[in-house]
């Protein structure tokens, strides 16, 4: 989907799906098709392992007769008369919905906006493959490397057509480029690994391949000789890449189908404040060449930018339709389309940056734990109880030491948001972007 024949032809495939539904018995309908391609070629000790290829071309119909939805899967070989009779067969014997239902009209996009998503530059597979092992080269150069998990690259592109029985029919594509790689440092029981990566939007603004093998080479050195730290309360300071994930908590947090569904801890906190003055989150659609940006929702809605939270005090949920009517209130393009399903979802979401660099907080520290990578499964995003395994380097009189490993942090997420401070040095090149973060009173659980 690539070309203005590719979309026309596409567009015209769901059109004909949502009358065929008209025709067929619905009151209201739409359809959507959505294409990927990709490539990628992934190596290791300086052979290639897999060079791998996939294009993929989904399409769904959704119908509505009166309160009662139901969807179906499509092909592009899919007769749309026939497939259009099953889908209303199949609403009309569905329970009722009182949400379901198309967006209000007056709310679709009128012309989408081309952000800058798509770069078509062809990447080749000998190119990915050379672009993998100069990564994988640079790394292992770095000193006390020791071995190889992998490095790889990837060019593909995805694609939307959308139309609905309003009279809307929208397309975009966006490209995706990527390069990584993972090394281990250390011998035997005391080795370690660690990764770099970068994904943009357009070929030209990757990171070069040398940069991410150094990076991740380098990351994985430091790791090395970590060992435990006491238990007790600590001052957490979350490196950027790690705090991405604590703004994804937060996004989580005001996803509006889950307040309708009353599984977050911050259902009831509309108009209050559920972070730290300090704390300003935004949410950005719209954003030109943004790793998540998009002309129009699933449902054919261009959102605005907003501040979800305001120096602390949240202003906004995400709604797509139908989660936005179960609250009593009106969507504001944040649908995101699965399938057929339709449900909210952030874009290119960010927590704000500070005035304080990275190093001033960690200078500021007579102890405290800098966390570069956590895991296991320890968020609970009904109660916000916050527990996870978790290594980085250990602060002492406003240095970083040495590396810790084998340790848990927790804490509750309600706490932690009115602790949060942000520094200065936020990257936006990610659809769920933060800076450097500080939170103060985390328990620590280690010797």
């Amino acid at each position: 989907m690539n070309d203005t024949n590719d979309a026309a032809k596409l567009a015209d495939r769901v059109a004909s799906l949502v009358e065929a539904a008209k025709k067929a018995g619905a009151d209201a309908a739409d359809a959507v098709a959505v294409r990927g391609r990709s490539t990628s070629v992934s190596v290791r000790l300086g052979k290639v392992e897999a060079t791998e290829a996939s294009e993929s071309e989904d399409m769904s119909l959704r119908v509505f007769v009166g309160q009662r939805v139901a969807s179906v899967s499509a092909t592009a070989a899919s007769d749309p008369r026939v497939l259009a009779e099953r889908a209303v067969a199949m609403a009309r014997v569905s329970p009722e919905d009182p949400y379901q239902g198309l967006a209000d009209a007056a709310l679709l996009a009128q012309t989408p906006r081309d952000l800058d998503l798509f770069d078509d530059t062809i990447v080749s597979a000998e190119r990915l493959k050379e672009d993998a092992l100069a990564a994988e080269e640079a790394a292992l150069a770095v000193k006390g490397v020791t071995n190889s998990s992998g490095a790889g690259a990837a060019a593909g592109l995805g694609g939307l057509v959308l139309a609905t029985s309003h009279g809307f029919v929208g397309h975009y594509v966006g490209s995706r480029f990527s390069r990584s790689a993972s090394v281990i440092a250390g011998e035997g029981t005391a080795m370690e690994r660690d990764y770099d990566f970068s994904s943009r939007i357009h070929f030209a603004d990757l990171d070069a391949s040398a940069d991410i093998g150094r990076s991740a080479g380098e990351r994985a050195v430091k790791r090395l000789n970590a060992r435990k730290a006491a238990t007790g309360p600590v001052d957490v300071v979350f490196d950027p890449r790690v705090a991405r994930g604590i703004a994804g908590h937060l996004a989580g947090a005001i996803n509006g189908a889950s307040v309708a569904r009353k599984t977050s801890f911050l259902r009831d906190m509309m108009g209050k404040p559920v972070a730290s003055a300090a704390i300003t989150a935004i949410d950005e659609p719209l954003k030109r060449r943004g790793q998540a940006s998009r002309p129009f929702d699933g449902e054919g809605i261009e959102g605005a930018t907003l501040k979800m939270v305001d120096k602390g005090v949240l202003n906004h949920w995400f709604l797509s339709t139908s989660a936005a009517r179960e609250l009593g209130l009106v969507t504001n393009g944040r649908g995101a389309r699965s399938g057929s399903s339709v449900t909210p979802s952030s874009t290119n979401f960010s927590i704000e940056p500070g005035e304080r660099s990275p190093e001033d907080i960690i200078r500021s520290l007579k102890r405290g734990f800098y966390v570069t990578e956590v895991f296991g499964q320890g968020v609970d995003m009904v109660t916000g109880e916050y527990s996870r395994g978790a290594s980085g380097f250990w602060i002492e009189n406003g240095e970083i030491t040495w590396a810790v490993s084998e340790v848990t942090i927790a804490s509750n997420l309600k706490d932690m948001f009115l602790r949060m401070v942000p520094a200065s040095d936020l990257d936006r090149n990610f659809g769920t972007a933060a800076p450097t973060l500080l939170i103060e009173g985390m328990t620590l659980a280690g010797d």
